[in-house]
């Protein structure tokens, strides 16, 4: 049954608990109100997401086995494994795979889900071949006239969830959307100019590097615990970060913890623990230098956080 919704966010671990497609772990890189939005519209092979975000973040994704997204910037460039992507082009990930991505404030990004059997039955029916996903991620360049009738359409049907979402659950309306969004991602696709694909070496690198974190989600990590996890220098662990994350790893790590942080202080009981207890579980020793840190990434005391969300 073809169904849409839009949710708000701003806290960004709510807004990683939204993706259906996949695990989407992020982390808010500049001061400021986090704002985002995802829309999500279901159609009947075919499924649409879009979001945008107030503030720059990196986020790392790690997606499904049976629909790997098309997903491209609508408004400005961001960085996928690496590599820019400007609005008119493309990326995908193969089938299960997982990539990092870097995306400044107010970024505005769509995507289109077929799963692997649906890609090639409309590759058949478009354009008289099978299409398939890559087996790793890669950024496309489309013919310019493909890409803008795909993104024309694109806007117009997130126009009709903004103003009327109950014509998208309409059967037969989302099956004419649906045609129509296909053929003009097929044309897209089946048009392609070239593509590039990020460093596979990298890419594993980094992977590693992300399991090793989930694997530590509630401690604090040190460079020299992760790159011997790893098995890199620490001179290649921050070349690679600097390439796909835009920081050092130690900046990464850092803000991932003071973001732990942040979440464990608006869940907390004020009566039953304090800042200084919560601090301290987080690898943050001295109280005084963290207070000042945390000011300035949020603007406000840790023990305002505290007592506001409480």
């Amino acid at each position: 049954m073809p169904m849409s919704r839009t949710a708000t966010f701003s806290d960004p671990y709510e807004y990683q608990t939204f993706h259906p497609d996949g695990s989407q772990k992020v982390v808010v890189t500049a001061r400021g109100e986090y704002r985002s939005r995802l829309t999500l519209i279901e159609l009947h092979r075919l499924w649409m997401r879009s979001g945008w975000q107030t503030l720059p973040t990196v986020h790392h994704a790690a997606l499904r086995e049976d629909q790997s997204p098309i997903a491209f910037p609508i408004k400005l460039a961001m960085m996928v494994g690496g590599i820019e992507v400007q609005p008119g082009e493309l990326f995908v990930t193969g089938l299960g795979g997982d990539y990092h991505g870097r995306s400044p404030a107010q970024l505005h990004w769509g995507s289109l889900s077929l799963t692997p059997d649906n890609l090639a039955a409309f590759g058949r029916a478009l354009a008289g071949r099978d299409l398939e996903h890559p087996a790793e991620t890669r950024v496309i360049h489309p013919e310019p006239a493909a890409m803008a009738r795909l993104l024309r359409l694109y806007t117009a049907v997130e126009g009709i969830e903004t103003s009327s979402p109950e014509i998208l659950a309409h059967p037969e309306v989302a099956k004419a959307i649906e045609q129509e969004l296909a053929r003009a991602v097929i044309a897209c696709l089946a048009g392609t100019v070239s593509t590039e694909s990020p460093q596979p070496l990298r890419a594993k690198v980094m992977r590693r590097f992300e399991q090793m974190i989930e694997s530590h989600r509630d401690e604090p990590l040190y460079l020299a615990d992760v790159c011997e996890a790893v098995g890199v220098s620490g001179r290649t662990l921050r070349l690679y970060c600097q390439e796909l994350l835009g920081m050092a790893p130690h900046r990464y790590l850092w803000l991932r913890r003071v973001h732990l942080v942040r979440r464990a202080l608006t869940l907390a009981d004020p009566a039953k623990t304090n800042v200084t207890t919560i601090a301290n579980d987080h690898g943050f020793a001295e109280l005084g230098r963290f207070a000042v840190a945390y000011r300035n990434m949020f603007g406000e005391a840790p023990s305002m956080t505290l007592r506001r969300l409480a």
